[in-house]
């Protein structure tokens, strides 16, 4: 949603020396055309993968002097942007969940299409991985992890059979963890709704990289570093993630005073207001050129008010 994205952002980067913040920059796609479109912009971008921030180094080196890349996790953006020097910014943009190298290269083992190590780490230098959530986790906690992150309704019955088939040996490679999901699912519901080790490996990619976690940090930091007419878009592709940013966001453009005031209280204003109906989907036509983006769901706010002290 390239197109949305960057015309939901412009209003807020018109200024003469704007700052915009790729909280997850992955290939940096977005952050090559935000700065291709405004020539004064400085571009923060962050993201915890190490190939995202060597790749995207080489294809930001035109912008080179307008960008700065930081290998951080999200849920460190207010860290980051303290460091920088750059407290207040006029735009950050979220583009949750998994980036497409991670799923296409097999030895990352986020993907049930290839035979590879069991790992999932977007970070790689962390030392949780896939491997050792599923080998060692109770099966009541697998069974939370996969009905809560994987929205999986067999995931009693997935976790009991993990447990079974570990204990004869260890559950190393995305195969054998992917034949033991289709193992677990009744086989009517095998023959619809794809394949069945996609909500399993969603969870444990979402579990392995604390992703929901590190979001309810990040999203309300970037939402107190905006200045007054900043915006944040929000790209989410799983309805965990979207729920999250919608509670977010109607907090914070929600009015507060009491009922049943005649005038309301400055002080319990709201500070942002909604820029897009509910959540926004991908069109026809983005869905004929990138298939992958048929989850994807977009949410806005911009700053209309600021606190003074």
């Amino acid at each position: 949603m390239l197109e949305r994205v960057l015309e939901l952002l412009a209003p807020a980067l018109a200024g003469p020396s704007p700052v915009v913040v790729d909280a997850n920059l992955g290939l940096g796609g977005h952050s090559e055309a935000l700065l291709a479109a405004h020539p004064s912009l400085h571009l923060i971008g962050i993201d915890r993968d190490p190939f995202a921030i060597d790749f995207s180094t080489r294809r930001l080196a035109p912008y080179a002097e307008r960008t700065t890349l930081v290998h951080a996790s999200s849920d460190d953006l207010a860290e980051v942007l303290a460091r920088v020097g750059r407290p207040v910014v006029n735009g950050v943009l979220f583009d949750l969940g998994v980036s497409s190298p991670q799923l296409d290269e097999g030895e990352r083992g986020f993907a049930y299409s290839y035979d590879a190590r069991l790992d999932m780490r977007m970070d790689t230098e962390q030392s949780l991985t896939a491997e050792e959530v599923v080998n060692t986790y109770s099966v009541a906690e697998l069974t939370r992890i996969l009905r809560d992150y994987g929205e999986e309704r067999f995931a009693a019955r997935v976790a009991t059979l993990i447990a079974k088939e570990r204990a004869k040996e260890a559950i190393t490679s995305t195969k054998r963890l992917a034949d033991i999901v289709r193992a677990a699912i009744p086989a009517a519901t095998r023959r619809t709704g794809g394949n069945p080790a996609k909500r399993t490996f969603q969870a444990l990619r979402i579990e392995v990289n604390a992703e929901l976690t590190a979001f309810e940090t990040a999203l309300p930091a970037s939402l107190d570093a905006l200045a007054l007419g900043g915006r944040v878009v929000v790209l989410s592709y799983h309805s965990l993630e979207d729920r999250l940013t919608k509670q977010v966001l109607a907090a914070r453009t929600r009015d507060t005073s009491p009922p049943g005031l005649p005038v309301p209280l400055p002080a319990h204003q709201p500070r942002f207001r909604l820029l897009t109906r509910g959540a926004e989907l991908p069109t026809d036509e983005e869905l004929a050129r990138n298939p992958r983006a048929a989850s994807a769901r977009l949410r806005a706010a911009e700053r209309i008010r600021v606190d003074e002290y």
